[in-house]
């Protein structure tokens, strides 16, 4: 075996096979363990996916939501053991791979087009 084969082989473990079908425009809730002091809790953190890259254990998402008229957005990886689910609140409608001009729009500007085509 080469270098490649051996690094997905020891990848595979970790990979995870129960998350959903997520696409750019969805509207997401993800479970995120945090841990304070000697405790762990999930915290869900809800928002748009407006970026995917990185394929395999490598792929990250990044979700944006306005908290307090403040645009939030965070990066996560899909297989992190950081995150415990992910659920798909609605399916959005987009032309885009990337949807970065949702950050220059404010208000029921930044809402998306709802997908019915989808399935949740």
């Amino acid at each position: 075996m080469n270098a490649v084969e051996i690094i997905r082989s020891i990848e595979a473990e970790y990979i995870k096979t129960d998350l959903p079908k997520i696409y750019v425009g969805d509207t997401v809730k993800v479970g995120v363990r945090i841990k304070e002091g000697g405790k762990e809790r999930t915290q869900p953190y809800e928002g748009v996916i407006i970026a995917m890259r990185g394929s395999g254990i490598n792929s990250v998402i990044t979700v944006r939501r306005v908290f307090q008229g403040v645009g939030v957005e965070r990066a996560f990886l899909l297989h992190s053991p950081q995150i415990e689910s992910i659920k798909v609140i609605r399916r959005g409608k987009v032309r885009r791979s990337k949807l970065y001009y949702l950050r220059d729009l404010v208000g029921k500007a930044t809402r998306l087009k709802q997908r019915f085509d989808r399935p949740l």
